[in-house]
């Protein structure tokens, strides 16, 4: 029956008595009476009771309940398995939605895992199929470390901590013993024999707290796992990965919940984190479960965490790991990753352990960006961007999100964007799959990823242009969805942030108009990115003079629009470029009203310029670049005439007596070159 589970996703729905019409998302209770999977408990409520009563004449009928109990759990663990491989993330869909049910089906197993055959010196197969059955049902409560009324059913019969160590320190005295006669390494073709232990250990530090997170510290474990994953990773290349000889017993499943387990330890303190992340050799380690030759290996696994879900779950359990202190500092100040683009790879920040940390543990935080040069090194030095980046091609489309959001955090550190860049990043063919067919978290990602290389250097430009994304851009500009338009904005203005490189480009194009249109967008951040690009799009020459002379009413109708102050500045800014390089606008400008644009919002930000207890909110006002606009203004003759004809001017005298000394300077400027001139 394992067997057609896995080779027909129907089958489990089936044994479950689940409708198979309903989305899977759409949680229905499962595990009903007269359904399999309630038989299958069944069998176990009778085999427990068995153990209990060894004169029972049931038993005599039952030659071998350990067998029994064995085979079931493995059944109800492939169950479990194949439900969470369809998209499936309630452990209702086989525990029914009683409390009672839940509670009584799950102190089943619970009593199985501690049968009085498994003693601190071993742990007998029945016993350890039983944790896989108990893991594997828990590990459908979704993906985020949030309680359920199943966890909090499930917690307290988990193992303690202490047993759980035990049983792994105990299983790895047969390490050595590998190949047939080494029946301690597996459970069934599919399942490892550590798997179910391991399982429960994650769930434990999922779910069990901080405290639980201690414990496992105490006991070694997160070393203990890496030495795991050491020894499953040789055999594994040794011998392929679905030998049955394996002398660690951990499946692709088992691995993933260890990576996960040892991810979790991460926050609990400096010292782990300095011990597992700090050491190139667990780097190299972790590293070499997403290479090409593992994961060719868990693609050819045939049961469960195989094929393309089980690389796709390998692979994001990895990268949870391997982010963990980008995403522990994003909000730590002087980080790129603060003082960049801290949305970058958002996907990756929620539910994470690491955005614990960053709220609850200062300290750590602290120590952690101490050592991010140390982790950037070790990342270079394992190859990690390389990696990560040869990841993409073997994830589906659907699964490229976490990916492509780590991607983005490691580019807001200059060296592994340098790397990142340099194996192939912006391959035209890698960027088309990324911007075209991915998610929209990817797609957004993408955008940051172009946006964060081209803020961050000229150098990156032509890698840029190679990527051959300016069509894409132009189209995004226009997409349905507003974080998108607002992203492609940003990402434009930054391509023309350090010189004009890409003029000539935006002009062929067609992209200049689509941006100044985006001045109107509905989107307010959409509107303000519109204004930085055209504001860079204006800055290094007069080249695109011309196109851009239809934004000067747009931008002149933002400025005394409510529209937030960062908004303002940029359309400021930009009205100021379209006279930093010639006179080509000057009569636009003064016609189409932008100077009494910028003497209103003057006029409007004067009152708080001269008010010596609002000196902070002159610095996050528009007033600062309004004012410097003008003074570029002042260097033609037919804008100083208008200046100094206009009832505001005098608004701008008033400013001399600014307690801001920089606002006094601009001001003082500004007088002197329009009455001088007079």
């Amino acid at each position: 029956m394992s067997r057609c589970c896995l080779h027909n996703g129907i089958i489990p729905t089936v044994l479950c008595g689940l409708p198979n019409s309903l989305p899977v998302t759409t949680i229905v209770s499962g595990g009903a009476d007269g359904t399999i999977v309630s038989e299958l408990f069944s069998i176990l409520s009778l085999c427990s009771s068995l153990n209990k009563d060894a004169q029972s004449d049931m038993k005599c009928k039952i030659s071998n309940p350990p067998a029994l109990t064995l085979h079931t759990c493995l059944l109800l663990a492939t169950i479990a398995q194949c439900l969470k491989s369809t998209g499936r993330n309630s452990a209702i869909f086989m525990l029914t939605t009683s409390p009672k049910k839940q509670l009584s089906r799950l102190t089943i197993l619970a009593q199985h895992v501690s049968s009085k055959d498994t003693t601190i010196t071993s742990l007998q197969p029945h016993s350890a199929s039983a944790m896989l059955a108990f893991a594997s049902i828990l590990s459908l409560e979704g993906g985020l470390s949030v309680e359920s009324a199943i966890s909090e059913i499930a917690v307290p019969l988990i193992p303690p901590t202490s047993t759980l160590c035990d049983h792994l320190k105990i299983s790895s005295d047969c390490e050595n013993d590998v190949g047939p006669k080494n029946t301690k390494a597996v459970l069934s073709y599919w399942h490892g024999f550590r798997d179910g232990c391991v399982g429960l250990l994650e769930a434990k530090l999922k779910w069990g707290g901080p405290l639980a997170v201690q414990q496992l510290i105490a006991s070694g474990i997160p070393l203990l796992l890496i030495n795991f994953l050491a020894s499953n990773h040789s055999i594994a290349s040794r011998q392929g990965v679905d030998s049955p000889n394996d002398g660690v017993g951990l499946s692709p499943i088992g691995v993933v919940w260890a990576v996960s387990s040892i991810c979790y330890c991460l926050s609990g303190g400096v010292l782990t984190f300095r011990q597992t992340l700090l050491s190139s050799e667990n780097m190299k380690l972790i590293c070499s479960l997403i290479s090409d030759v593992h994961l060719k290996l868990v693609r050819s696994w045939v049961g469960p965490g195989g094929g393309k879900d089980g690389i796709r779950d390998t692979i994001n359990t990895v990268i949870d790991f391997l982010v963990f202190p980008f995403v522990a500092v994003q909000n730590a100040p002087g980080l790129p990753a603060a003082t960049a683009s801290v949305n970058s790879g958002f996907i990756l920040n929620m539910g994470s352990a690491a955005e614990r940390v960053c709220k609850e543990d200062k300290e750590m935080v602290k120590a952690i960006v101490e050592d991010m040069g140390k982790y950037i090194k070790i990342l270079l030095e394992v190859g990690v961007p390389g990696i990560v980046l040869r990841c993409l091609d073997q994830l589906e489309s659907k699964d490229l999100g976490r990916t492509v959001a780590f991607l983005a955090k490691m580019v807001g550190h200059r060296p592994l964007a340098v790397q990142l860049v340099g194996k192939g990043l912006l391959d035209p063919n890698r960027m088309r799959r990324l911007l075209d067919s991915s998610p929209r978290d990817a797609t957004l990602d993408t955008l940051m990823i172009v946006s964060d290389l081209a803020r961050m250097d000229k150098g990156f430009y032509e890698f840029i242009n190679g990527a051959l994304i300016l069509d894409t851009l132009r189209d995004f500009l226009s997409h349905e969805d507003p974080n998108v338009r607002a992203k492609a904005c940003n990402a434009l203005g930054n391509m023309c942030r350090h010189s004009a490189y890409f003029y000539e480009s935006l002009a062929r194009h067609h992209i200049i108009g689509l941006l100044i249109d985006r001045c109107a967008d509905p989107d307010r951040r959409t509107r303000k990115f519109a204004c930085f690009a055209i504001g860079n799009a204006a800055y290094h020459n007069d080249m695109l003079y011309e196109e851009l002379r239809r934004s000067i009413p747009q931008l002149a109708k933002l400025l005394v629009s409510a529209e937030e102050d960062k908004t303002k500045a940029n359309a400021a800014g930009a009205l100021s470029n379209l006279v930093r390089n010639s006179n080509k606008l000057c009569e636009e400008i003064i016609s189409k009203g932008a100077i009494q644009a910028l003497l209103k919002l003057v006029a409007d930000c004067s009152a708080v310029a001269l008010n010596p207890s609002k000196k902070d909110a002159v610095n996050e006002s528009p007033l600062k670049i309004a004012l410097f606009s003008l003074g570029k203004m002042c260097a033609y003759p037919n804008c100083r005439q208008f200046l100094r004809s206009s009832e505001l001017f005098p608004v701008i005298g008033r400013l001399r007596q600014s307690p801001e000394s920089s606002i006094v300077k601009l001001a003082v400027a500004i007088v002197s070159k329009v009455t001088d001139a007079s």
